[in-house]
């Protein structure tokens, strides 16, 4: 536990940002299943665009690297195209 004020709130922040963080990063996965699971090509377009949003939000403040972010994007359009 720390005992300097600077460090005590320092830990709350980071207790603050480590939940906002895993709930953005479950609704990030939750999309990028949803568009996975699709059966048809117009259900999945959609589904599409929204977790294309996500991932473009989620890599602009690094909760996902850019690089991985752009490789999802692109499996998921090559997913969607075959449909």
């Amino acid at each position: 536990m720390p005992n300097i004020k600077s460090a005590k709130k320092r830990m709350e922040l980071d207790r603050k940002w480590n939940e906002v963080n895993r709930k953005k990063r479950s609704t990030l996965r939750t999309a990028i299943k949803r568009v996975r699971n699709a059966e048809s090509a117009e259900e999945a377009q959609p589904l599409l665009q929204k977790a294309t949003q996500l991932l473009d939000r989620a890599a602009r403040t690094r909760l996902v690297h850019p690089n991985k972010a752009a490789r999802i994007k692109g499996q998921l359009a090559r997913k969607v195209a075959a449909l």
